[in-house]
């Protein structure tokens, strides 16, 4: 799960062989640790999770849900690229997370929550470069 930048903000480890829509109420319990949040949020969901078990967990939550309806193209798509893919594609990028053969479910949580914190100063640091200006700024970016 990550926020509208691509930030991770939960996850829940399982297997590539399972798929995605029956962990859609523990990754959504993953909300809950981050405290209060604010009104109206929307969860985009890929064409995977397009059912009415789906949207009656979304309702029971009071969470409004943009669903990809299979065939048709994603909600969200028009030329960007999702931002979950996009951070996998960045926790790819870590090798140790990509060929990961450890067996402890504690050891392979605690590599991903090394990735992310990365993932996560990577992405600040990149917004404000963009967003925020000061005097001993460098004229270019390294």
């Amino acid at each position: 799960m990550t926020d509208g930048y691509g930030i991770p903000l939960g996850r829940v480890l399982a297997g590539a062989n399972r798929h995605d829509s029956p962990l859609l109420a523990s990754t959504l319990d993953r909300l809950d640790d981050l405290g209060p949040l604010p009104d109206g949020i929307t969860v985009h969901l890929d064409a995977g999770y397009d059912s009415d078990k789906a949207r009656a967990l979304l309702n029971t939550r009071g969470i409004h849900g943009r669903i990809a309806h299979k065939g048709e193209k994603a909600p969200i798509q028009a030329g960007r690229r999702w931002h979950v893919e996009r951070n996998h594609a960045w926790q790819n990028a870590f090798y140790r997370l990509a060929r990961c053969y450890e067996r402890r479910a504690t050891v392979v949580d605690a590599f991903f929550d090394l990735a992310d914190r990365v993932i996560t100063v990577r992405s600040l640091i990149r917004q404000a470069w963009t967003t925020h200006r000061w005097d001993v700024r460098p004229s270019r970016r390294p």
